[in-house]
C-alpha cells in the first residue's frame, strides 16, 4: 500500500507526542511492537501475558488514535502497512535502549556495586560501624564506602548522605531507624587505681568531692551534664574537674590512666570493664536507654548494595561483638 511520505512522517511525530503524554501509551506501542515482531496476535498475547482479544483492542485503539492502520491482518498471519513499518523503523531503537537500560539495572541488582555515604559519630564508628562492616567489603568488591563523624546532628538528606547513625532519641521523626546495638546504659567508670586513691561514689552527690572529665559539647558549646534516674527520681549533675575535652576517645584514655572519672556509653569502653583496666560506679544510677540506630529517609529507594548495608549493621540480639562481659 502506497501512503504520501508527509502523511507518515506525520503519523510518527503524533505517535511520539502522544505516547510522551501519557504512561499507557508506552505499552500501547510496546504490544504494537510485540504483535509485528511475532507476526501473531496469539503468539504475542502470550509473550506479554495477556488476552488476544484485549492485545487485539490495544493495537485497535492505537490505530484508531492515529487515524491510520498499522497492521495488516489476514486468517493466517498479521504484517505491518508500510506506515506500521515506518513507525516501527522509528521506535524501535528506543525501545532497545530502554531495554538495554534495563537490563543493565539488573546486573547491578545481581552485583551490588555503588558508594554509600553514611554520616555517623566517632565512637559508633569505631564500636560498631566498622568492625561490622569488614566482612561486607570483603565479600563485596564494588561496594565502597564513606563515612563522615559529626559530632553535631547533620541533614542527612540535605548534605547528601545515604543514612546516618545516631542514638535512638536524636533519630529525627519521619526516619526509618533500624537498631545497630542493644539498648545501652551510661557508664560511670575509672581506673582501679584512682577508686583506691579517691574511693568509689555511690551517689550523684558522690561526685561533688571526685575529679571528673567534663565533656565539651561542640554543637552547643557548653558542658554535658551527666545524667542519672533511680526509682523514677531524674538528677543532673554538672561535674568538676581538671580536665574538659570534646573527645571521647580522649576522655577513656585519660580515664585509664586514672586522672578521674568519666561518663560514656558502656559500650565505649566494653574492652576496658571486661578486662579490669576500668571499673565501675553508680550502676543502680545508669537506666537503659535506646542505642544506636541506622537511619535513612523512609522515601529512600534502597539500592541492593544499601540493603545489603543495613542487614550488615543491624543488631539482632545475637552479635557476640557487642556482648562483652562488663
Amino acid at each position: 500500500m502506497w501512503i504520501n511520505l508527509q502523511v507518515a512522517n506525520r503519523v510518527i511525530k503524533k505517535a511520539y507526542q502522544w505516547a510522551t503524554m501519557r504512561r499507557d501509551h508506552y505499552n500501547d506501542l510496546r504490544a504494537l511492537m510485540a504483535v509485528a515482531q511475532e507476526r501473531s496476535f496469539t503468539r504475542a498475547a502470550a509473550r506479554m501475558g495477556v488476552s488476544q482479544a484485549a492485545l487485539s483492542y490495544t493495537v485497535r485503539v492505537l490505530e484508531q488514535r492515529l487515524g491510520i492502520r498499522l497492521l495488516t491482518r489476514t486468517t493466517r498471519s498479521v504484517t505491518p502497512t508500510e506506515a506500521g513499518e515506518r513507525l516501527l523503523a522509528q521506535i524501535g531503537p528506543h525501545f532497545a535502549s530502554i531495554d538495554s537500560a534495563i537490563d543493565d539495572l539488573s546486573e547491578l541488582r545481581d552485583r551490588p556495586s555503588g558508594t554509600l555515604r553514611i554520616n555517623s559519630s566517632d565512637p559508633a564508628s569505631e564500636q560498631v560501624v566498622w568492625p561490622k562492616l569488614q566482612p561486607l567489603l570483603d565479600t563485596y568488591a564494588d561496594i565502597r564506602v564513606e563515612i563522615t563523624d559529626q559530632s553535631n546532628l547533620a541533614d542527612i538528606v540535605a548534605e547528601g548522605f545515604d543514612a546516618g547513625i545516631r542514638l535512638g532519641e536524636q533519630v529525627a521523626k519521619g526516619m526509618i531507624a533500624v537498631p545497630v546495638t542493644p539498648p545501652l546504659r551510661m557508664a560511670v567508670v575509672g581506673a582501679p587505681d584512682y577508686f583506691k586513691r579517691c574511693g568509689v561514689p555511690r551517689t550523684p552527690q558522690d561526685l561533688t568531692v571526685h575529679d571528673c572529665i567534663n565533656m565539651r559539647l561542640l554543637t552547643q558549646g557548653g558542658l554535658y551534664a551527666w545524667e542519672f534516674e533511680k526509682d523514677g527520681r531524674s538528677v543532673n549533675v554538672q561535674v568538676e574537674g581538671r580536665l574538659t575535652l570534646s573527645s571521647v576517645r580522649l576522655i577513656v584514655q585519660a580515664a585509664l590512666e586514672g586522672r578521674g572519672l568519666a561518663c560514656v556509653p558502656d559500650l565505649i569502653v566494653a574492652d576496658a570493664l571486661a578486662d579490669k583496666r576500668l571499673m565501675r560506679a553508680m550502676q543502680d544510677w545508669c537506666p537503659p536507654f535506646p542505642g544506636f540506630h541506622l537511619y535513612y529517609p523512609s522515601r529512600r529507594q534502597n539500592s541492593p548494595a544499601f540493603a545489603l548495608l543495613v542487614e550488615a549493621l543491624r543488631w539482632r540480639g545475637d552479635d557476640a561483638l557487642l556482648r562483652k562481659p562488663q
